[in-house]
């Protein structure tokens, strides 16, 4: 079985990285001078136990690599870039079998429209990608947790096959058949990534985030969609062993705020705070703190704003304007 990293940034890179480094047969779909530095130098991984060179191989497009029966897709890009990789993936490995190992829960409904065989992963993986051919991996002695089960439930062989690889690999990782209902869990969490790529690091931003996921938890009960719960996510990440350290001159910021610190012209706002405003919408629930953190992300993407560009008084504030 060969594993397909369908966007090699902190987690796709990561992913990657400790897959091939494990003996996995292992090829890395890139772009732009984040390939070209792979490529030309490999993958350059900074860990809190030190630093090192993959030598990965790693490719620009899906139709540079020739499919076979038994690959395995996983989908790292981030939500907005889905659709388009899923349709390049389409035309030339229409069969394969595609992991959305992503922030956000509608990847997997993008998929399963091309794709007979996707499979849900719910990824707690602390890294940054901020320069080309870099990543930084701040967990250790275990990199991250992947839990994975089919989509929309269940699990199978194949998912039994990819947990084990990752587990052998240093990550920590096991078959969920509800697998859907801890990445409701972790859609929760991830509405905060908007605040801290608006306020900076170390903003103190408690009643903002108490704010935006107090909406999250009302418009998913009255969706009537179940999640689990802080308390068990908090659980399943002890289980799992991650410790996080520092790594000097590194700043851990989330993937929201990596994309405002590379000028990455897109953020990924969309498909989480986003998602609760469609719900709320649909299920006749304000969510008027979700959706001005969304309008103003958008905003730092096309103004082309550094991280922290907000006060949190000010986000508060026009967030009350809405009510």
């Amino acid at each position: 079985m060969r594993y397909l990293i369908y966007g090699a940034g902190a987690v796709g890179g990561r992913i990657g990285a400790r897959l091939f480094e494990a003996g996995q047969e292992t090829v890395l779909i890139a772009r732009g001078p984040h390939l070209e530095a792979i490529q030309r130098d490999g993958l350059l991984v900074r860990t809190p136990e030190g630093e090192s060179k993959t030598r990965i191989p790693a490719v620009g497009h899906p139709s540079e690599i020739e499919w076979l029966p038994d690959d395995v897709v996983l989908m790292t890009v981030k939500s907005q870039h889905t659709a388009a990789a899923l349709g390049d993936l389409s035309e030339v490995a229409a069969g394969a079998a595609v992991v959305c190992a992503q922030n956000g829960v509608a990847n997997e409904r993008m998929a399963l429209r091309r794709f007979s065989r996707v499979y849900a992963m719910m990824v707690m993986l602390p890294a940054t990608h901020v320069a080309p051919g870099e990543v930084v991996m701040y967990a250790t002695p275990v990199g991250g947790l992947l839990d994975i089960g089919c989509y929309p439930r269940g699990g199978d062989a194949l998912a039994e096959q990819i947990a084990r690889d990752l587990t052998q690999a240093g990550l920590s990782s096991r078959v969920d058949t509800n697998v859907m209902r801890v990445k409701y869990g972790k859609l929760l969490e991830n509405l905060a990534n908007v605040v801290q790529a608006l306020c900076g690091l170390d903003a103190a931003a408690g009643e903002l985030v108490r704010a935006v996921r107090a909406e999250g938890k009302a418009v998913l009960e009255a969706a009537k969609i179940d999640f689990a719960t802080e308390s068990e996510m908090d659980e399943r990440r002890a289980e799992s062993m991650i410790a996080l350290q520092p790594i000097e001159g590194q700043g851990r910021g989330g993937s929201t705020w990596q994309s405002l610190a590379r000028r990455a012209g897109s953020i990924e706002t969309d498909y989480l705070n986003g998602e609760i405003g469609l719900l709320g919408a649909l299920h006749g629930v304000p969510t008027p703190y979700n959706r001005v953190l969304q309008r103003l992300a958008a905003q730092a993407v096309r103004e082309r704003r550094a991280p922290g560009s907000y006060t949190v008084g000010e986000l508060i504030a026009r967030a009350n304007e809405a009510v």
